[in-house]
């Protein structure tokens, strides 16, 4: 990776378009809002409570990841609590050098205090307008849009995906199907997805559990513009050997992987929690590097930063050594993410002009 000695990885303008709010909370945040509301977490213990989500998190086992939730989202059903997080969420990104991010959230898993759908969302929006103006007081410029996901275990996916059609709240900006995968898969929820469409949507849809390419291809039949994920398509591609600096390159496309590349459905990946989960053996084997030098629409994101115990720098930091990326590579996994943002066209291509490509111009 090509290095600048007075560069740190926080000034690297970065976009991120996967990022779950109840994945994202400070542990100081969590210890206050659990002893507000009495409610009995593992330990208080800042430090150790940071290992306990991190463990459950590398448990390889997407079910036992999902089980920390339980702690995240009983400290998330008020109104205040959940503007709260969403306002912490976007100053801490702003903080380590995001310009442009989608974070995503469930609201009918913030429904247990008597929260209707539209006020968990109005309270999440709210949070991220805060968030905003925090960073421009701080002299940082963010911008903060969200994704409403419909848990694919449950059936309320058509209710989520017609208030999301409803919405008149600019910052909303796409539906998601989210939770665990294997066994639910995109077809079982195709009313939810005609919504969608009709309706003309934006949508993304999480596929990185078996059946591998089966999953992904369910979501792209589907609509999916956005693969959640995406990682076992490595699967249907053949890579050459390691080269002298341990660098692999693509040699055959399966046909979803030519489909994918062709169309430049963009993969939304994230190495640690790829890891995690199992999908990959380490970090040197998220496909992002052969991806991103084949021409693949990729970028590189957190999924949950208080699980994985990650910020978008050190992400882009472990990525761009471990396969050795110059700048332009770097500046490319920004421009990938940014454009294929479901903002608003004019506002994506402002930020690439006002914040990426000055500083990228100077690398």
């Amino acid at each position: 990776m090509v290095q600048r000695a007075d560069l740190t990885a926080r000034q690297i303008p970065t976009a991120v378009l996967h990022d779950h709010l109840d994945g994202g909370l400070r542990i100081a945040t969590v210890i206050e809002l659990a002893e507000h509301i009495g409610w009995q977490l593992p330990t208080t213990d800042p430090a150790e409570l940071q290992a306990w989500f991190t463990c459950g998190a590398d448990s390889k086992d997407l079910l036992a990841y999902l089980a920390t939730f339980d702690h995240t989202l009983a400290v998330m059903q008020t109104a205040e609590s959940i503007t709260r997080v969403a306002r912490e969420a976007v100053e801490d990104l702003a903080a380590d050098g995001v310009v442009y991010a989608e974070i995503r959230c469930a609201p009918e898993l913030h429904q247990r205090a008597g929260l209707s759908l539209s006020e968990v969302v109005s309270a999440v929006t709210h949070g991220f307008a805060q968030g905003e103006q925090v960073a421009r007081d701080r002299g940082q410029t963010i911008s903060a849009y969200l994704i409403c996901c419909a848990m694919r275990t449950e059936h309320r996916s058509s209710e989520i995906a017609q208030m999301v059609a409803d919405s008149t709240d600019p910052r909303v900006v796409a539906f998601d199907l989210a939770g665990a995968e294997t066994g639910f898969p995109p077809s079982l929820h195709t009313e939810a997805l005609q919504i969608a469409r009709n309706a003309h949507l934006n949508i993304t849809i999480h596929a990185s559990e078996p059946p591998d390419l089966e999953l992904i291809s369910d979501a792209v039949s589907h609509g999916a513009h956005r693969i959640g994920h995406g990682v076992r398509l490595w699967k249907d591609v053949e890579f050459t050997s390691p080269d002298d600096r341990g660098q692999r390159r693509v040699r055959r496309l399966g046909p979803l992987a030519q489909h994918i590349l062709d169309r430049q459905i963009h993969l939304e990946m994230a190495p640690t929690c790829n890891v995690q989960i199992g999908a990959v053996d380490d970090l040197a084997h998220p496909p992002i590097g052969p991806f991103l030098r084949a021409g693949f629409n990729v970028s590189i994101n957190t999924d949950n930063r208080l699980m994985s115990h990650v910020m978008p720098s050190n992400e882009l930091l472990t990525v761009a050594t471990t396969f050795d990326l110059n700048w332009s590579e770097i500046r490319q996994l920004t421009v990938n993410a940014i454009r294929s943002g479901f903002a608003p066209h004019d506002a994506r291509m402002s930020i690439i002009a006002e914040q990426v490509d000055p500083f990228f111009a100077e690398m």
